[in-house]
């Protein structure tokens, strides 16, 4: 496994690979058994002749909370140890000044699925995500790339972006990894209290009861409604959304008859935690 700190390094690293299946995962760093699973996923995508690439960068540009930027968890080492154990050929942990210029003024923005969702409550949050994405796509020139459902809402803006900018790679969606208790796997989870890690699992078994309420025909408002009731009842929390969507437009739905996704964003303490769940009639 090769380490690339600079965009020239990076260039170096990857020449001898171009003309392969070259598979990107992009990472803020603080890797845990969920980005493993992408990073697997990735190997496992490549093949044996191909080669995958892991950046760790944690991105200042879509960050709308300093303190979230200044809390966020830091593990360079174990971050490089877990690429190595998941068959990673290249990692690129650049800085901030290396990814950005100090006069950049070009931005990326899409105006449709970021308007809902997190994007309602964290302003020029997916700009940034479509800003430094779209340079790793640049830089490394990935015939495919790996996204966590987690970040659903991400998901889908990446996949428009690609779609809509004509970008030749092929994004694949890796199933939300959880805990044995339900809690999806988070890098801010090593910050909730004790008492909030303990209720955190309740989100879980909510979008599990919603996906049978819903298969039984239960209006979306009034599952909303339930999961949201249910969730403040909880000392410490409060919701920030619970949105039943169409899962590809994350707009209304239209027919029972698309696939759905319920959303949930709440704050445990002061942490936010999201999840998902997708939701089916058929």
């Amino acid at each position: 496994m090769q380490t690339a700190y600079a965009k020239e390094e990076l260039r170096s690293m990857l020449a001898p690979l171009r003309g392969r299946r070259l598979v990107l995962v992009p990472t803020m760093g603080a890797l845990h058994e969920g980005h493993a699973t992408l990073l697997r996923q990735a190997r496992q995508l490549a093949g044996e002749d191909g080669a995958v690439v892991a950046s760790i960068f944690l991105n200042p540009v879509q960050f709308d909370n300093a303190g979230d930027l200044a809390t966020y968890p830091k593990t360079p080492v174990q971050d490089l140890e877990i690429c190595h154990a998941c068959g990673v050929d290249v990692v690129f942990m650049p800085s901030p000044d290396t990814m950005y210029c100090s006069d950049r003024s070009i931005t990326m923005e899409e105006t449709h699925l970021s308007t809902v969702l997190c994007g309602a409550s964290r302003p020029g949050h997916f700009a940034g995500v479509c800003l430094v994405v779209s340079k790793l796509f640049n830089l490394v020139q990935p015939t495919d790339a790996v996204f966590g459902k987690k970040d659903y809402q991400q998901l889908a803006i990446l996949r428009r972006m690609v779609r809509d900018m004509d970008i030749p790679i092929q994004i694949h969606g890796a199933e939300i990894v959880r805990d044995a208790d339900g809690l999806a796997l988070s890098s801010r989870n090593v910050r909730l209290t004790p008492e909030h890690r303990a209720s955190a699992p309740s989100i879980r078994r909510l979008l599990l009861a919603a996906r049978e309420s819903y298969a039984a025909g239960q209006p979306a408002d009034d599952i909303c409604a339930v999961v949201k009731r249910e969730l403040e009842m909880i000392s410490g929390v409060r919701c920030d959304y619970v949105e039943l969507v169409d899962a590809e437009t994350l707009h209304e739905l239209t027919s029972p008859q698309r696939l759905a996704l319920l959303a949930v964003a709440a704050w445990f303490g002061d942490v936010r935690l999201i999840d998902n769940i997708e939701l089916s009639r058929s």
